[in-house]
């Protein structure tokens, strides 16, 4: 006969023997742990994950917060953590509140051993945040940081869906909030002999809180709804830039007289597009090497600022030849002062045209993807054309004078007008002068508390008046200067006509002189070639006339022979 099954008779007796199993098997398991080696122990574990491992029908995939040397944080947790303290935040139940490094508000994200549901195509996922520390370092003097890692759980029939589009949309969508939620930067590049240690960046930062944006920038409305739209097609066209192979870069060059809002333009530019911004200083770059450093160093969704580019390097004239040699002591002149400016690029930047153009649009702008890089500068015509063409400069942005939609824009901005009887006359007056918004601004802006809006206007139209007069009187400067030197001009080209008529006038008499010289060496010439003449023909003469004395005297002796031998005869 079977003995009975005894059950405890009440409640009480049930929690009385369940807790003192409980107590017994956490002292035999204490024991264990004490007493039965650590290799034994993960010999058992390993083992017993196995034999489980037959008919446990989940998967499991580790995302650890750091991997390798433990010097980067992982990118793939990093995107975990994001999209769980989106997607999760509302659902658990215990949750840690911090501000992330790279965060500008506070992020609340799943606390340790917290598990979580997420559903993904009806496909149940869980997620667990855990952390894990080496058992050999525990009890050391200096232990180990705690391994944190998100460990995700789920049916083995679904490692499809999962491995090749939740993983992947969980990633996706994990960068996408980190970057809605970071803090922006401002980076600054320093001097060579001043960057850090090892395997530290090149690059300086502050948190980047420039408040500008393209609804307070003052220019043309149909200019800015080019240049925004030019802009958000760019930040869209990943795929675009990769059909037509092309590397996913786009160049801007603002350019036109200082106080025109360049800088401002940017500042709208990286807040409209959520971009960091790299303000490069080309001076302090030591040569091309350390150029395409600092290129590497730069990351995605940011924007390159150069600044006045025309006065940071002379770049213009690295294509010029030396001039034509005039004179020995010219050359001497010139060769001392190359010296001295071949000495001073020795002490400052290296930086080249070519290693500029490399770092604009060669093999290592590709590097990184969704850049903009800007150049600003105040003379345009100073730049080399090979350093502002399209495919590198590929928007030539002008940023001129202030005009009266311009105008319209400050004053909603500071005096919160939209119209207002003194904007006619202000009207007027911007059509007839030339007037940075800077200075609209500085006059728009309220000095005092006591300053109201028509003591502002009042001091613009003040302003448009003085710098129209000081613009006339300049007018007539540049024209009696102009003047000035068109009289200079006809009295030099009178004195120079004066001076060419008392020349020739010179020379006539000059010719004259030597043609009446030369007519009088002819005549002498002539008179003496006479001379000569009349000698030959005189000494001819004479000559003959002695020829014939001498034969008369030989005849007539001849004749006297002949009568005297008829004598003898």
């Amino acid at each position: 006969m079977k003995s009975p099954i005894m059950f405890p008779a009440t409640m009480t007796e049930m929690f009385t023997t369940m807790g003192s199993t409980l107590a017994s098997f956490m002292f035999v398991w204490a024991i264990i742990r004490q007493y039965c080696p650590y290799e034994l122990r993960r010999f058992f574990e390993k083992y017993t994950q196995k034999i489980t491992g037959y008919f446990y029908p989940y998967i499991r995939v580790s995302f650890h917060e750091f991997a390798g040397d433990r010097l980067k944080r992982s990118d793939a947790y990093s995107a975990v953590e994001a999209y769980l303290s989106a997607n999760s935040s509302k659902s658990a139940k215990k949750l840690k509140a911090e501000m992330g490094r790279d965060s500008r508000k506070l992020v609340l994200s799943m606390d340790e051993y917290e598990r979580v549901t997420d559903d993904f195509r009806g496909v149940k996922v869980w997620w667990l945040l855990s952390k894990s520390v080496s058992a050999a370092r525990q009890n050391s003097y200096y232990p180990e940081q705690e391994k944190r890692f998100y460990k995700l759980t789920f049916h083995k029939k679904h490692r499809d869906i999962i491995t090749e589009k939740y993983l992947e949309h969980v990633v996706s969508e994990g960068k996408e909030i980190r970057v809605r939620n970071r803090q922006r930067k401002l980076y600054t590049n320093s001097p060579g002999f001043k960057w850090p240690s090892y395997k530290q960046t090149m690059w300086s930062h502050i948190v980047f809180e420039h408040p500008a944006s393209f609804e307070t920038l003052a220019m043309d409305p149909e200019k800015k709804v080019e240049i925004i739209e030019d802009l958000m097609t760019f930040c869209k066209s990943k795929d675009y830039y990769a059909k037509i192979g092309k590397a996913w870069k786009r160049g801007y060059l603002l350019y036109g007289p200082p106080g025109t809002g360049k800088s401002t333009m940017i500042a709208a530019m990286a807040n409209l597009l959520n971009y960091d911004i790299y303000d490069l200083e080309l001076t302090a770059v030591k040569d091309n090497t350390e150029l395409r450093k600092l290129l590497i160093e730069t990351t995605s969704k940011s924007i390159i600022v150069i600044e006045d580019i025309d006065c940071s390097l002379d770049l213009t004239g690295q294509r010029k030849k030396k001039s034509e040699k005039s004179s020995d002591d010219e050359n001497d002149k010139l060769s001392k002062e190359i010296a001295k400016k071949e000495a001073k690029e020795e002490i400052g930047s290296k930086v080249t045209l070519s290693g500029l153009l490399n770092f604009i649009d060669g093999l290592w702008s590709a590097c990184g993807g969704e850049r903009l890089i800007v150049f600003t500068t105040n003379y345009v015509e100073k730049l080399d054309p090979a350093l502002i063409r399209r495919g590198r400069m590929d928007k030539h942005i002008e940023l001129s004078y202030c005009t009266f939609e311009a105008f319209k824009v400050l004053a909603k901005n500071y005096l919160s007008l939209e119209m207002h009887p003194m904007f006619d006359t202000i009207q007027t007056l911007i059509g007839e002068t030339k007037i940075t918004p800077a200075d609209v601004a500085e006059n728009l802006m309220p000095k005092s508390s006591l300053d109201d809006a028509e003591k502002c206007l009042s001091s613009l139209i003040q302003a448009l008046e003085e710098a129209k007069e000081e613009a006339a009187k300049e007018e007539a400067a540049k024209k009696e200067e102009a003047a000035k030197k068109e009289a200079a001009k006809k009295e030099e080209a009178a004195k120079k006509e004066k001076e060419a008529k008392e020349e020739a006038a010179k020379k006539e008499k000059e010719a004259k002189e030597e043609a009446a010289k030369k007519e009088k060496e002819d005549a002498a010439k002539e008179e003496a070639a006479k001379e000569e003449a009349a000698e030959k023909e005189y000494a001819a003469r004479k000559k003959a006339g002695i020829k014939e004395n001498g034969q008369t005297k030989a005849d007539a002796f001849q004749s006297q022979v002949d009568k005297e031998t008829e004598n003898v005869l």
